[in-house]
């Protein structure tokens, strides 16, 4: 029996269309997820007591300015504590303009007013996305005695779409600090 040359192509053909196609893979976003925050009262002696997550590590400054340093996510909370001397407005424009100054580099500055006016605690959160140096800002007062301000800064240069994950998880102990501020 001959050999159909016909039939032989169309067998090649046919073998040779059923191997999978060779596509680059998209790029992907590491997956970052962290413990949940399991918190504890910080009191130091100071104006203040808030609660602090278990995950971090405190470092004291004088004058009651603290470092929360959280090693797992290259990150740290600066916590400045200014005593109110006649100087609210002073203070106030300082914290704000210290947050508008991340407004080159941001592609959006968010504020939210905090208030507790059990604890007289009065405030703003601001969230910055982008890739500004500073991801949060914040301050909080009694608008008589006390005044404290707080950033959230990374070890590494901003790439936003790689620390968002950490900065969320940051954000919300920048919000529970708020949340938990009590003044002495």
């Amino acid at each position: 029996m001959k050999h159909n040359p016909i039939i032989a192509l169309i067998l090649i053909v046919l073998l040779s269309g059923c191997r999978d196609e060779v596509q680059p893979k998209p790029k992907a976003m590491l997956r970052l997820e962290y413990p949940k925050a399991g918190y504890q009262t910080s009191d130091l002696g100071c104006a203040y007591v808030f609660d602090q997550n278990k995950l971090s590590t405190l470092k004291e400054n004088k004058d009651c300015s603290l470092v929360l340093d959280y090693p797992m996510m290259k990150g740290s909370i600066f916590l400045t504590y200014k005593k109110v001397d006649g100087n609210i407005r002073e203070l106030l424009v300082d914290a704000q303009k210290l947050t508008y100054e991340h407004v080159v580099k941001a592609d959006n500055i968010a504020p939210k007013e905090y208030i507790n006016r059990d604890e007289k605690v009065y405030g703003m959160f601001y969230e910055v996305s982008g890739n500004a140096a500073s991801q949060s800002q914040f301050y909080v007062t009694d608008s008589t005695d006390h005044f404290l301000t707080g950033s959230l800064y990374f070890y590494a240069k901003p790439n936003y779409d790689s620390i968002f994950p950490a900065a969320v998880y940051l954000q919300n102990d920048i919000k529970r600090i708020m949340e938990s501020l009590r003044w002495k």
